[in-house]
């Protein structure tokens, strides 16, 4: 018993002497770790004041600095593991990386998925930071494109994480992408009103507003017959193309073309139904020629209905006479 103690105690001084002996290489490693750690940071730093000022290069400097701060404390930790155990050799890490690489492939195959897809969207750039997007049901402002997704924030102010490979494989409207965009409404005005004049009038309401581009000129053209109004499309053009700026423009335009339509006499129709009932009861009723189920084409004297009296009358004979047929036939089987 006493043996099995002596031998315990041996090895956990021997374990405890190992400790001390390694602990100037164990403090060494740490300060050489912590040391490529802060090089990491001030490389990071670097690449992206590099591309600060580069719109074009600014998100593929933000994903290049975390590459190479990631890579430069991979190194140190290479570093450090060799200084605390003399035998470790890099080889080993890598070894012991590639036979578990399949597993890890599987496991995080969506991560990589969508890493590759934004080192994609990066150097193909098809929409940048402060651009204003529509993916799906979510529209906003891209506020940032990381390496595994992108975070847009929506105009009532919430944050949308979306993954990068949903972004790349899918389409996606970039309302910002050039410095002028086009603005279009349908304005129904009557049949009876002239198009001409209330196109000259649509026209002159836009040209009145400030901010609407002269060149591309605005317009207005008929676009639809529909079934109570003939609709106009009027189209202006504006810069810069952002969503609060797309907005105040259409307020503006559309209060001065109402204001100048109704202004001038040029009617706004609202959406209108009508129902024409076919009197059942007029002379000619099954007379395909002169029985009224539209408008009449020309002149001409629509016929006239029965008299009430006179089909309560003749429904009468009609009973009466049905009465009687069944009286005589009730007498002939007496």
């Amino acid at each position: 018993m006493n043996l099995e103690i002596s031998t315990a105690w041996s090895k956990v001084q021997e374990m405890i002497n190992g400790a001390i002996a390694l602990l100037p290489n164990i403090v060494l490693a740490l300060v050489v770790f912590l040391l490529f750690v802060f090089v990491g940071r001030w490389i990071k730093r670097l690449v992206k004041r590099l591309t600060r000022n580069r719109r074009q290069a600014r998100n593929l400097g933000m994903v290049l600095g975390r590459l190479a701060q990631g890579l430069t404390i991979l190194l140190g930790l290479f570093v450090a593991l060799s200084i605390v155990i003399p035998t470790f050799r890099a080889g080993d890490l890598v070894q012991l990386l590639g036979i578990s690489g399949v597993a890890i492939g599987f496991a995080f195959r969506d991560i990589l998925q969508n890493f590759l897809a934004g080192i994609l969207i990066l150097l193909t750039e098809p929409f940048q930071l402060d651009d204003q997007i529509v993916f799906k049901e979510f529209e906003g402002t891209v506020e940032n494109i990381e390496t595994r997704a992108t975070t847009i924030r929506t105009y009532d102010g919430r944050r949308i994480v979306i993954p990068n490979a949903e972004l790349f494989t899918n389409s996606v409207t970039v309302n910002t992408a050039f410095d002028n965009r086009r603005l279009e409404y349908d304005i129904g005005i009557g049949y009876g009103d002239d198009i001409d004049q209330a196109k000259q009038l649509i026209l002159e309401s836009i040209a009145s507003v400030d901010g609407v581009l002269n060149s591309p000129a605005p317009d207005a053209l008929v676009m639809e017959l529909a079934g109570s109004s003939v609709n106009i499309r009027a189209r202006w053009w504006i810069k810069p193309p952002r969503r609060a700026d797309a907005l105040d423009m259409q307020d503006q335009v559309l209060t001065a073309i109402k204001n100048k339509l109704t202004a001038n006499g040029i009617d706004l129709p609202f959406p209108t139904q009508q129902v024409l009932f076919h009197d059942q009861t007029e002379e000619t009723d099954g007379d395909r020629s002169h029985q009224r189920e539209g408008w009449p084409a020309g002149k001409r004297k629509s016929p006239k209905p029965r008299s009430i009296s006179g089909s309560l009358r003749q429904l009468a004979e009609m009973r009466s006479q049905r009465n009687g047929s069944n009286h005589s036939q009730t007498t002939d089987d007496l």
